[in-house]
Order: C-alpha cells, then sequence, then structure tokens
C-alpha cells in the first residue's frame, strides 16, 4: 500500500525498522567484541565496521530524497533525519573507538595525528560536518536559522566526497571495496546534481 494512504502507520513502521536495524549492527559488535571473535586485529576490525556504518547510513540518507521524488512518496522525507543521526552515532563511536583503543585516549596525540595524517584531516572534517547536521536537525533549529539551515544540510554532499575520499586514503592495499564506494557515493550524487552544484558553487565562491 502507497505510504500516502497510511502515512502515520506506514511511517512509524518504517522508523521502526530504521532502529531495529541500526541497533540490531551495534548489538552484533558488541557480541562479536565480548566473543573475541573480531579476527586477529580487533581494533581495527571495531574501527572499520563503525565507519563502513557510518558511510552506508550517509548513502542512505542521500537516497531518500530521489525515491521520495521517483517514488512521489513524501511521507519518505520524514525517515531522513533519523537516518542522518545514525549516520553520526556511527561517526561518533569511529572517533571513539579510533581515539581510545588506537591511540589510549591520548588527546595531544590525536591532535598530532589529524594534522600530521591527510587522510585523518579530511576524516576530521567529515565529523565535524555531521556533528553540525546533526545538532541542527531539530525544528526548532530549523526554525532559527532560517534559509541558513539548507545551505548548512546542503554540506551533507562534501561530507559524503570527503568520506569516501578518507575511506580510499585510509586503507594501505586492496582498495577495490573503496573504489566501490567512491562509484556508488557518485552515483547517488548525480541524482542529487542540483543540491550538490549550489553548494559547491557557494563553496569556490568563498575561497576566490
Amino acid at each position: 500500500m502507497l505510504l500516502s494512504k497510511r502515512r502515520p502507520t506506514a511511517i512509524i513502521a518504517l522508523k521502526t525498522l530504521i532502529h531495529i536495524v541500526s541497533l540490531g549492527f551495534f548489538a552484533l559488535l558488541v557480541i562479536a567484541v565480548n566473543n573475541n571473535t573480531l579476527g586477529g586485529d580487533p581494533v581495527q576490525s571495531v574501527i572499520h565496521f563503525t565507519g563502513i556504518s557510518s558511510l552506508n547510513t550517509l548513502l542512505v540518507t542521500l537516497l531518500v530524497s530521489p525515491i521520495a521524488r521517483w517514488t512521489k512518496q513524501g511521507q519518505l522525507m520524514r525517515v531522513r533525519r533519523l537516518l542522518g543521526l545514525y549516520s553520526f552515532f556511527w561517526a561518533l563511536l569511529h572517533l571513539i573507538a579510533f581515539a581510545t583503543l588506537d591511540l589510549g585516549l591520548d588527546v595531544s596525540l590525536l591532535a598530532s595525528e589529524i594534522v600530521k595524517r591527510p587522510y585523518l584531516t579530511v576524516g576530521a572534517a567529515v565529523w565535524i560536518i555531521l556533528f553540525l547536521l546533526a545538532v541542527t536537525s531539530t525544528h526548532s533549529m530549523q526554525r532559527k536559522m532560517g534559509a541558513k539551515w539548507q545551505k548548512l544540510h546542503n554540506w551533507v554532499y562534501l561530507a559524503t566526497i570527503l568520506a569516501v575520499v578518507h575511506f580510499y586514503w585510509s586503507v594501505k592495499s586492496e582498495v577495490a571495496e573503496p573504489i566501490i564506494y567512491i562509484v556508488i557515493a557518485g552515483g547517488i550524487l548525480l541524482t542529487r546534481w542540483k543540491g550538490v552544484k549550489k553548494t559547491a558553487f557557494r563553496f569556490y565562491s568563498k575561497r576566490f
């Protein structure tokens, strides 16, 4: 049945499904950590899992708008905020895992690594953008910011580009997976070309 015919029930069910899937993957990660089934390098496995989960959720978030447009189901847009928050949730876990498990919660070392290593610099930029999008995602913030809200949230396109670059630069070998993500992200961004073009124009006009 079309979402437009059963709006409240269908959207609640879809949001419930998003919660179940997202928290289900988190539960699987916790179980794997507790059972020590993450392979020879569990630290890197946790970092990789949380990073990929954030990227996957971000890509799904970007798909909501074109799917809603193609299927003429505007109510689908109501799940976009929830997906975006889960993308930041995984990005937060990704940062925590890297800072604690890999760097021993050494803040000065973390800052030094971000400055010295380009892939971490790019990753930090993605994290900051997702953080800003998360804290301004409420309806009250949208009303307060007015037109600036949409301009800020268009930075999700830049975050997506930087996220796949971060992934590609972070691997030392086996680049097939990040290349696949680059292709997928490129295809999704093409479906949002107008927003991407506007964001790119604003970015370059401020720089030059």
